[in-house]
C-alpha cells in the first residue's frame, strides 16, 4: 500500500484536510462567524461545517457565542497550549553552549539550564568545568522547584494561576540555612527575585552549596525556563556574586533573543542589566 508521500496532488485525507481549513478560518478571521459564514467562506457543506466545529468545541479548541438563534463561533487559546509546548522542547541543551562553557569557565563554576517539570526542576544542560572537584549536578537530574535557584527563577515569572498550583508543593530545605517553606516566605522571595533579576540559594538544599540563576523567556515572552551556577557558599560573596549574577542573567537575555524574545517581553530589571 502506498503511503502517499510521492507528490500527491489530494490530500491524504479529505477530512483532515477541511478541518484545518475550518480551524484556519477561525483564527484569522477579524471576528466571530456563524456557521453560515464560515461554511460559505471555507467552501465545505454546511453540514460537514458544523460537524467540525462541534467537534472542535468538545475538543476545547472552539467555543460560540449565542445571540437569539444565531451562534458566532470562535477559536480558544487552547492551540496556543499546544504551541508553547512545542517551544519548549526546542534543544535548550544546544542552544548557548559555547557561551555557558565560556562562562564556566571565567567563574570557575557549572553552569546549567533547567525546565520546571511539575513541581520539579529538571536540569536539561550542563557545561562543567575541569579539575578534581565535581558537583552532582548533571542533565536529567531533578530537583525540588522551591529549593534551587533554577525552580526560583522560573517559579517568580510564571503566571499567577500557575504559580498557585505550585505552592502547596513546596519542600523543606535540609541545609543549615533553610528558610521557612510557607507560601507566604516564598512569595516574598519571589518578589526579591523579579526586583533582582536573578535568584539565589544558599546553603539551604544542602551545606557548603550555594547556587545563583537567571530567567530566560519564549518568543511570546513566556518564562520558559532559567540558567544558573551552582559553586561552594564561600565562593557566592563580594565581586565573585556580582560576576556570577552578571554573567547569568546576561546568558539568560542570550538565550531568550535566540528563542525569538525581543527587548519589550523581557522583564526591565533584566533589560537594564
Amino acid at each position: 500500500m502506498s503511503d502517499g508521500g510521492s507528490g500527491a496532488e489530494r490530500p491524504a485525507s479529505p477530512g483532515v484536510d477541511r478541518t484545518l481549513t475550518v480551524l484556519e478560518q477561525l483564527v484569522t478571521a477579524d471576528e466571530d462567524l456563524t456557521l453560515t459564514a464560515l461554511a460559505k467562506v471555507t467552501r465545505i457543506p454546511l453540514a460537514t461545517c458544523a460537524s467540525i466545529v462541534y467537534t472542535l468545541e468538545h475538543r476545547g479548541y472552539a467555543t460560540r457565542r449565542v445571540v437569539g438563534r444565531s451562534h458566532f463561533w470562535r477559536p480558544t487559546l487552547r492551540l496556543y497550549s499546544l504551541a508553547s509546548q512545542l517551544v519548549r522542547k526546542v534543544d535548550l541543551s544546544q542552544i548557548a553552549t559555547a557561551e555557558m562553557r565560556a562562562l564556566a569557565e571565567e567563574l570557575g563554576m557549572p553552569v546549567h539550564i533547567g525546565v520546571l517539570d511539575g513541581a520539579s526542576v529538571v536540569y536539561v544542560a550542563k557545561a562543567a568545568t575541569p579539575g578534581f572537584i565535581q558537583f552532582d549536578t548533571y542533565p536529567g537530574k531533578v530537583a525540588p522547584f522551591d529549593l534551587t535557584a533554577l525552580g526560583r527563577a522560573i517559579a517568580a515569572h510564571l503566571p499567577a494561576d500557575e504559580l498557585a498550583t505550585l505552592l502547596p508543593r513546596l519542600a523543606a530545605g535540609q541545609g543549615p540555612r533553610a528558610r521557612e517553606s510557607s507560601s507566604k516566605a516564598f512569595m516574598e522571595l519571589l518578589e526579591r527575585v523579579r526586583a533582582d533579576g536573578y535568584a539565589i540559594e544558599e546553603e539551604e538544599e544542602q551545606a557548603e552549596i550555594s547556587c545563583l540563576a537567571a530567567p530566560f523567556f519564549d518568543a511570546e515572552g513566556r518564562i520558559t525556563g532559567a540558567v544558573g551556577v551552582t559553586g561552594f557558599a564561600r565562593d557566592f560573596v563580594g565581586d565573585r556574586r556580582d560576576a556570577a549574577a552578571a554573567g547569568v542573567v546576561h546568558l539568560g537575555i542570550v538565550i531568550s533573543r535566540r528563542l525569538g524574545c525581543r527587548n519589550g517581553s523581557l522583564p526591565s530589571e533584566l533589560v537594564g542589566s
